[in-house]
């Protein structure tokens, strides 16, 4: 019997996993696009190079399955960093310990400032977000922050240092929805040159992350690697193995993906491997069509290119009028960013696009007092 996750990834071989994934065929590939229902090896033969010779055949596929599950409808979010101070040292992050930056947490007064500038733009769903400093930014910041804003907000999700068990329970108790964490690759030893220093280079304490999160009963727990570490197909595929695992035993909770792409920030080293935009079309629709109730979240580190055609091809959540540095919007605009993003344009314009496009804009869909004691796992 599987206990952790950790388990079940020690069942698999990234070299392996790696050349299944290169020695698909396209008939393979027909194969499972032929079939209703799929597993997690379809998965993997929808990420194969093979598979590129049917992304038009899988785009179709992605938009009928996502319009059946949620109807014609994008849920707009933004971003609230509440500090840039971190004890880790991360190859890839602006907020980086050994980075020589202006650090800077947010006040009451100052998140409320924030929380106001961002309710201007009609937004009632908000991400908290953080660098990972447990000594400056601790379970009691985040309860007092939540406190604050849940007065103005229908939502709340956090993407903050990996937590224990009973830090989640906390934060359950005070309203949090969703709670992100990326293990950023699942490759053990290159995650270790990619985190030297620091709470966060404990691969295993952050892969067991979201086992703690579901034991919690938090509605929503969102996924994602960071696309440029590794090889992108074979670590969507752990990826997807993980939030196969969970799904299947943490049923009551629901999941989200989402796909941070490398992007430019102070002090950071190059893409190791490069992700072009129809590789993450590919990725998209690979999700889509193995998993049709998964949310998949676009953000604006993608292009206005990219992020104008993504909407009828899977996606159900986007960001938008992102600001990656603490009090960003309103307080500090020229504090240092985490990365920089890639599309600019404001909120109106976002939504504006999204009507064009035959959509309908998700500012608020529910109220939290509404929803039960509906989440949780079957132990």
């Amino acid at each position: 019997m599987i206990n952790t996750f950790k388990e079940k990834l020690d069942q698999y071989d990234w070299a392996t996993v790696h050349d299944r994934i290169y020695k698909t065929t396209r008939a393979d590939v027909q194969r499972v696009l032929a079939k209703r229902n799929h597993q997690i090896d379809d998965f993997l033969t929808l990420l194969s190079p093979a598979a590129e010779e049917e992304l038009e055949t899988m785009a179709q596929a992605t938009k009928t399955i996502t319009q059946q599950r949620f109807g014609k409808t994008i849920q707009l979010y933004a971003p609230m960093y509440l500090s840039n101070e971190c004890q880790n040292i991360c190859t890839y992050c602006g907020f980086s310990m050994d980075n020589k930056i202006k650090r800077k947490t947010l006040s009451d007064g100052e998140i409320l400032l924030e929380a106001m500038a961002l309710k201007a733009m009609g937004l009632q769903h908000i991400l908290l977000v953080s660098g990972e400093a447990n000594k400056t930014v601790d379970v009691a910041y985040f309860q007092n922050a939540i406190r604050l804003l849940k007065p103005h907000f229908a939502q709340i999700s956090i993407e903050v240092q990996p937590l224990d068990q009973e830090e989640y329970d906390l934060l359950h108790a005070e309203g949090v929805h969703t709670v992100l964490v990326y293990q950023e690759t699942y490759h053990r030893e290159v995650y270790k040159a990619y985190h030297p220093k620091g709470k966060k280079s404990n691969f295993d304490y952050r892969l067991h992350t979201p086992d703690r999160i579901g034991k919690a009963g938090i509605h929503k727990i969102g996924l994602g690697v960071l696309l440029g570490l590794e090889d992108w197909r074979t670590d969507s595929f752990f990826n997807a193995l993980h939030i196969d695992y969970l799904q299947k035993t943490y049923w009551r909770t629901k999941y989200s993906v989402s796909f941070p792409r490398l992007r430019p920030a102070t002090g950071i080293i190059e893409p190791n491997f490069i992700m072009e935009d129809r590789h993450l079309l590919q990725l998209i629709c690979a999700y889509r069509i193995w998993n049709p109730d998964l949310e998949i979240s676009i953000s604006t580190r993608e292009s206005e290119h990219f992020r104008n055609n993504i909407i009828p091809l899977g996606v159900t959540t986007m960001s938008a009028a992102s600001k990656t540095n603490p009090g960003g919007y309103a307080v500090d605009p020229q504090s240092l960013e985490q990365f920089e993003i890639s599309d600019e344009r404001s909120m109106e314009t976002i939504i504006d696009l999204i009507r064009s496009s035959g959509y309908d804009p998700v500012m608020k869909d529910w109220e939290t007092s509404f929803m039960g004691n509906s989440t949780g796992s079957d132990e």
